[in-house]
């Protein structure tokens, strides 16, 4: 082992050691790089000109079109969240769910998958469902452990249910890994793998995922009635009418089929598709949030003069201008799959006119519903703290990724590729031997770090080698992302757990929750080695839908 060796591997220990000690992880991975630079030029290992190629990464990741998802759908995400969709669904969803032993729970993983669908922000999903259900719940006779496991699990399907910031970042990482292993084995024109793909790739996991959890609960229900109780029968007249829980499921529905659809179907790519699932998200807080009377509200000094004249007339029309918005949204929709809209596109056909003028109308009514949304969350507040929450997260995904790009383009300088590439090779089965070990590093790395560390440390380092070796693309990427989801429930530096706990009850023990956790933690593994044994779960779709 030479003196490169030995630094690539005290580099990623080292940055491990800083990240467990609670040191920021962008500013732990970009300062271990220049430290291990710095000693890798002084040991004659490491040429420090490989660092004039840092600038030109940082502009690729600002100008890369696939992370502007990124803000988008957490922008969707916290709009949702605002709006009290998951209320509405936990509300209705556990009357309907609730007459029969473990409905509860069943219940909490179906509102999870259809939030994980719409939102895919874990930290909203699992708070949001703790403050709601988890009182419900116990107060119900629920076993405390198996109440928050159910609610933890249930909240981390945003991780491999698509739309996923996972995913999108996951995506992006992949796609530069299988060029790169192509380019290596002399395909210089590889396939391109998108964040379509990906999304397709992790539906099917993801749903097995969803029935995987609803049968533990089942037979929970079964083996243990006393764990997950039904209602009482003095409780069973409040089961809801089809009406409420129609008017609480349809518009995350067709959000999700907006979303999604757009992305499987071709019409949008996964930035797109993210900035129609930022609209739709605007105008359904607009429509189930009303105008506040802003002459009484406590920050009307701020909104003098024109803007109260403005949030007046926003208000009139009730809510038809955030309704007719989104069916022009599906309208246009139907116009881009059937015509060709470009304004460049010269033509004669009076059909095509025709159509462009229904998509000029259609566009300025989006507009005009838009405007009212806007205003009318902007007249409450929830606007504001939605823009607030959006800058934050996406400052520190975009931050992180920088600290990546250097640490990456350091640990490459110093020969890391080619000892990964050495250490995988020698594992005893091949592919299956390195395959197994790297799921292995990844999951207990899952114990201590992020999945956004892991994601841009571990996975473009090892990547490239599981692509040289002929494992396909979209199914390591699936993967990859169950494999991280697990990091949010695994003790003791579970996300989710941490999220869970600041809104438990005190008569919820912390063992509970960690208790709660681990049979969920076994069902994920257990959907990994399903889908280690049935690839085609997560290839089928991709293919059908892209080819």
């Amino acid at each position: 082992m030479g003196v490169a060796d030995i630094l690539d591997i005290a580099m990623f220990a080292t940055a491990c050691i800083f990240l467990l000690a609670g040191f920021p992880v962008a500013f732990t991975l970009a300062g271990t790089a220049l430290i291990f630079a710095v000693l890798g030029a002084m040991l004659g290992v490491f040429d420090l000109s490989f660092l004039r190629a840092f600038p030109q990464r940082i502009f690729g990741t600002m100008t890369n079109e696939t992370l502007i998802a990124v803000p988008l759908f957490v922008f969707m995400g916290v709009m949702l969240e605002r709006s009290k969709v998951a209320e509405e669904l936990l509300e209705n969803m556990s009357r309907l769910f609730g007459t029969m032993r473990g409905g509860l729970g069943i219940s909490v993983t179906i509102v999870g998958a259809l939030l994980a669908a719409s939102t895919g922000i874990v930290g909203a999903t699992v708070v949001t469902m703790g403050l709601l259900s988890l009182p419900t719940m116990l107060k119900r006779g629920y076993d405390p452990a198996l109440a928050t496991g159910s609610i933890a699990a249930a909240g981390t399907l945003g991780q491999i249910i698509p739309p996923s910031i996972v995913l999108v970042l996951l995506g992006d990482v992949m796609s530069s890994a299988y060029q790169n292993a192509q380019l290596s084995m002399g395909n210089f024109s590889p396939d391109a793998l998108s964040v379509g793909d990906l999304f397709a790739g992790a539906l099917l996991p993801g749903l097995m995922l969803v029935g995987l959890y609803i049968t533990y609960q089942l037979m929970m229900a079964f083996f243990k009635p006393s764990s997950s109780p039904a209602l009482e029968a003095s409780e069973l007249a409040n089961q809801p009418g089809l009406g409420p829980i129609l008017q609480a499921l349809i518009p995350p529905v067709l959000l999700i089929v907006a979303v999604l659809g757009s992305i499987l179907t071709g019409v949008a790519t996964p930035t797109e598709a993210a900035a129609v699932g930022a609209v739709g998200a605007t105008l359904l807080a607009g429509y189930r949030q009303p105008l506040l009377d802003v002459a009484g509200h406590s920050d009307a000094p701020a909104l003098r003069g024109g803007i109260i004249r403005m949030l007046s007339k926003a208000h009139m029309g009730g809510i038809w201008p955030p309704v007719l918005a989104a069916a022009s949204v599906l309208g246009l929709f139907v116009l881009t799959s059937n015509f060709d809209l470009r304004l460049g596109l010269n033509t004669d056909s009076s059909t095509l006119q025709i159509a462009r003028g229904a998509a000029y109308i259609l566009c300025a009514i989006v507009a005009w519903g838009m405007y009212v949304s806007l205003l009318r969350t902007l007249s409450n507040g929830c606007l504001g703290q939605v823009v607030r929450t959006t800058t934050e997260i996406t400052s520190m995904v975009f931050v992180i990724l920088v600290g990546a790009a250097l640490f990456s383009l350091v640990f490459r300088g110093l020969g890391g590729d080619d000892t990964v590439h050495e250490f995988l090779n020698s594992m005893p089965g091949g592919v299956v031997g390195a395959m197994i070990i790297v799921m292995l590093v990844m999951f207990f790395l899952g114990f201590f770090l992020d999945f956004i560390e892991i994601t841009f440390v571990v996975v473009p380092v090892v990547a490239p080698v599981l692509l040289m070796m002929g494992v396909d693309p979209i199914w390591l990427g699936v993967m990859m992302a169950i494999n991280l989801q697990t990091s949010f429930l695994t003790p003791p530096f579970g996300f989710a757990l941490f999220y869970l706990r600041g809104v438990a009850p005190p008569e919820v023990k912390t063992t509970d929750i960690y208790r709660g956790a681990i049979p969920f933690v076994i069902i994920q593994l257990l959907a990994l080695v399903i889908l280690s044994v049935f690839p085609e779960i997560a290839t089928w779709l991709p293919e059908i839908v892209f080819g």
